[in-house]
C-alpha cells in the first residue's frame, strides 16, 4: 500500500486565479517541493499555465506530480452554469494533459449560506426544485469528468456552500451513481460543519477516493460560529491551523486509511489569508513533519 502526501496552492492563499495577491505560480511549485512534498494540485484553473508544455517542464524541474484539480464554482446557481462548465472543462483538459487523476467538485460560497457556516440547524436549505437542479449539475460534471476524461471525480463538502453539512453530502451520495461520483474527503471542513470526520470515514471509507488533510482550531471555530464570522474572515483568524494542533484525530484517520488499504494521494490544505502575512512555507514544512511523526512517509 502506498499513500503519498501532496500540497495545494490554497495553502499559499491561492483561491481565485485572477487574485492580484497570489504569489507567482513558479514560486509555489518551488516552495512545495522544498517543503518535502511529492505532488501538488492545480489550484484554480488559470493560476498555473494552461499550456501543457510550460507546466510540464516546471513540474519536472521540481520533481512534482500533478495530483488533481478543483472546480470551485457556484453549482447552486443555475444562472452561473456556463461559468461552472467552463471551469470544469478547462480543469479536465489540464489534468488529462499531465496524467493527473482527481477532479474535485466544490460548490462555492453562497451569500445565502455564508452567515451560517458551521451551524447546520440554522442554515437555509435549497427548495426541492433547487436541490434537483443542484444535484443534476453536479452529476453532469461528474459524468463528464469520469466518462469523457477518465478522471476519478470526488465531491467535496465545503463551509458556506450548499454542499456543507453531512446530511446534504449523504443525500447527494444516495442520489448520484457511485460509478461517476466518489468523495474527496476534507477532514477540516467536516469538522467546521460540526460533524466527526473519523465517524464519517468509518461509514464511507469505501467511497472515499481522495483525501484533503486540514485541521481546525477548536477555540477559534467555536468563536467564529458563535459570532457568525464569514468563512474568509475565519481563515484570517487562523481557524485552519497546522496539522496536529486542532481537533482532527489524524492518528485515527491514518489507521482507517491503512485498514482500508487506501492507495493514492492525501493532500495538505491549510487555507490562509494572503493579506495577513502568513508563513506558507513554514506551515508546509511543519505539516509535513507532523505527518511523518505519526507514520505518513
Amino acid at each position: 500500500m502506498t499513500i503519498r502526501i501532496g500540497n495545494a496552492p490554497c495553502s499559499w492563499g491561492v483561491e481565485f486565479a485572477d487574485d492580484p495577491r497570489n504569489p507567482p505560480w513558479m514560486s509555489v511549485l518551488k516552495d512545495c517541493a522544498d517543503a518535502g512534498y511529492a505532488g501538488i494540485e492545480l489550484g484554480p484553473v488559470g493560476f498555473m499555465p494552461e499550456d501543457p508544455a510550460i507546466l510540464a517542464d516546471a513540474l519536472a524541474a521540481h520533481d512534482l506530480q500533478l495530483i488533481g484539480g478543483v472546480v470551485f464554482r457556484p453549482f447552486h446557481d443555475p444562472d452561473q452554469w456556463d461559468d461552472v462548465l467552463d471551469g470544469a472543462v478547462r480543469t479536465c483538459k489540464a489534468l488529462v494533459a499531465h496524467g493527473a487523476e482527481h477532479l474535485v467538485l466544490i460548490d462555492s460560497i453562497s451569500p445565502r449560506r455564508a452567515p451560517t457556516a458551521g451551524r447546520a440547524d440554522e442554515a437555509e436549505q435549497l427548495s426541492p426544485d433547487e436541490w434537483a437542479g443542484f444535484r443534476d449539475r453536479i452529476a453532469t460534471v461528474a459524468r463528464m469528468g469520469a466518462e469523457e476524461y477518465g478522471l476519478t471525480v470526488g465531491i467535496h463538502a465545503h463551509a458556506a456552500g450548499f454542499m456543507d453539512f453531512e446530511p446534504e453530502l449523504e443525500q447527494l451520495l444516495e442520489e448520484v451513481d457511485e460509478d461517476i461520483l466518489k468523495i474527496c474527503f476534507d477532514t477540516g471542513h467536516h469538522s467546521y460543519a460540526g460533524f466527526d470526520p473519523v465517524s464519517f470515514m468509518k461509514r464511507y471509507m469505501g467511497r472515499i477516493s481522495y483525501m484533503h488533510f486540514k485541521d481546525i482550531d477548536q477555540a477559534i471555530k467555536s468563536d467564529v460560529i458563535a459570532s457568525c464570522t464569514g468563512f474568509y474572515e475565519a481563515c484570517g483568524q487562523g481557524v485552519f491551523c497546522n496539522l496536529g494542533k486542532g481537533d482532527v484525530d489524524f492518528r485515527a484517520v491514518r489507521q482507517l486509511l491503512l485498514d482500508a488499504g487506501f492507495e493514492g494521494w492525501c493532500t495538505v490544505e491549510q487555507d490562509c489569508d494572503p493579506t495577513l502575512d502568513p508563513d506558507p512555507v513554514g506551515d508546509a514544512r511543519a505539516n509535513r513533519a507532523y505527518l511523518e511523526s505519526i507514520g505518513f512517509k
